[in-house]
């Protein structure tokens, strides 16, 4: 398989990038700041971000970042409506999107060459003269609720356990809340707080253009002699600290009834793409649990040995929505990460079991590290698999933003020059001094919670048994896990009906 995987990523790494085929435009000297990467392309993409999201939400109007967002992407401009928007778009087979995370917001769109001047004159207005409708807030506001209620809560155990397990590390922190919000605030908001959320926020100091194809020369400075309309505003990216939590292992059990049993666990790391360790951070995510790779360590112990699961993962980075994408989308750009591993829901009966499964792997991987023959492999699959981020124009826009953000150079380069300079000792380090933590958050999804806290409290055995024999090495091993020590205390382990979360 990965033998597979290796051949697929060097033929897409010998494909010329986009940008390459072109010069890429220098960042002009103005006021408007801006990531420009010209090809030949006949497709113009966009991606203006501003340097705002969720951690700037007011104190009880959580949510409003996310709404405004939405407002701006799938709301009226002051003289035409939504709908209007839509039909105007639908013969030039393009759209224009929003994505909120908590320090960036960013708008994107991708159109041909020769309908260049009317979608830009649509996502003009969009942008800098919105109409901030009052039956577009009410639509999108009931939109925002129900995904926080409905999409998350009643029918995504996946992604509720994700998120929620962010709302506990950064409890009392700007990351806290979801990034759509919470139910209680979005239901108080109002259009006014919307209106003014927007007039403090989507400044020129705050926005970033970026733009990418075959675009006129004259475009940028057009861009932002228009965008000079906005505030002045202050220069500058926010800055967060990452969150101290208190010792100890704390797991949450959210009641919900479901067939199956979902675990996410992890806590703060203080690494980003700014820091020299994260091309070893990145080498050490990728072997233990590479996502949608079934050549990963956690996946094939859980999944191909054990037959557990649909898969396992490990992210150094906030990856939302994976259970529907292979990568992660860029401009999620954050000052504060979190170390985090994935099982993807389990039976019932076996949720005590790959609990205790997963903290086994992840200790036996502080303690024993990588060998030199993981390394290598996984550091060789990963120099590749760089390539697949920045496949289209709209991701090589995207990353190029991102590394701005970071003050890194070229991802796809930078990683290649770094991985190159890497050792096994540098990888084996950066486990111990980041992966290491005595501070472990746990969100379990299950319908079963208080037998599920009887028994991780009694530390009484977990045996699997399996529809087949299995090998013994497997077995034996089986019998270590079903024992393993959860050092947790019985105030550590909490149940929270689903009714409760992003309330």
């Amino acid at each position: 398989m990965r033998r597979a995987i290796l051949t697929l990523l060097v033929s897409i790494s010998l494909v010329t990038p986009l940008a390459a085929l072109g010069r890429s435009h220098k960042p002009m000297s103005t006021k408007i700041a801006n990531v420009l990467l010209s090809n030949r392309s006949p497709l113009v993409t966009f991606r203006i971000v501003f340097m705002t999201g969720a951690a700037a939400d007011p104190k009880g109007k959580e949510g409003v970042a996310a709404l405004t967002a939405a407002m701006l992407s799938q709301g009226g401009t002051r003289i035409m409506s939504y709908e209007q928007i839509v039909e105007a778009m639908y013969p030039m087979a393009t759209s224009f999107s929003s994505q909120i995370d908590k320090e960036m917001t960013v708008f994107a769109g991708t159109t041909h060459l020769d309908n260049l001047d009317k979608y830009y004159d649509l996502i003009n207005q969009m942008l800098l003269d919105p109409g901030f409708r009052a039956d577009d807030f009410t639509r999108l506001r009931t939109d925002a609720v129900n995904f926080l209620k409905v999409s998350l809560r009643e029918s995504n155990d996946e992604e509720l356990g994700k998120e929620y397990l962010y709302n506990l590390i950064y409890e009392g922190h700007p990351y806290q809340h979801h990034n759509i919000g919470t139910v209680s605030s979005l239901e108080k908001l109002t259009l006014d707080d919307v209106r003014a959320f927007y007039k403090t926020n989507y400044t020129q100091g705050n926005v970033v253009l970026g733009l990418a194809g075959g675009y006129p020369k004259e475009l940028p400075a057009k861009v932002e002699s228009d965008f000079i309309k906005l505030p002045a505003g202050q220069a500058g990216k926010a800055t967060f600290q990452t969150p101290k939590l208190a010792p100890g292992t704390r797991i949450t059990l959210v009641k919900r009834e479901t067939r199956a049993t979902g675990l996410s666990l992890g806590f703060p790391i203080k690494v980003t793409r700014s820091d020299k360790d994260w091309p070893a951070l990145a080498v050490v995510a990728s072997f233990f649990g590479q996502h949608r790779n079934s050549s990963s360590y956690l996946y094939q112990k859980l999944r191909e040995a054990r037959g557990l699961n649909y898969g396992d993962y490990a992210y150094i980075e906030y990856f939302p929505r994976g259970m529907f994408q292979f990568t992660p989308d860029p401009n999620q750009g954050r000052t504060s990460q979190i170390f985090q591993i994935w099982i993807r829901p389990v039976t019932p009966e076996n949720g005590h079991f790959v609990l205790r499964a997963a903290l086994y792997e992840y200790e036996k991987l502080g303690r024993e590290g990588m060998t030199k023959e993981t390394f290598e492999a996984t550091r060789e699959f990963l120099a590749k698999y760089n390539n697949i981020l920045t496949q289209t124009q709209d991701a090589q826009l995207g990353y190029a933003l991102d590394s701005r953000y970071y003050n890194i150079p070229d991802y796809v380069s930078y990683m290649r020059e770094q991985l190159g300079k890497l050792t096994l000792e540098d990888v084996n380090n950066a486990i111990r001094k980041h992966l290491k933590s005595e501070a472990i958050r746990i969100v379990i999804i299950t319908k079963d919670a208080e037998a599920l806290r009887d028994a991780i409290l009694s530390s009484r055995p977990s045996p699997i048994t399996y529809n087949s024999p299995k090998p013994k090495e497997i077995t034996d091993e089986d019998k270590v896990i079903e024992t393993y020590k959860i050092k947790v205390n019985p105030e550590g382990v909490v149940i929270v009906p689903v009714e409760k979360v992003f309330e």
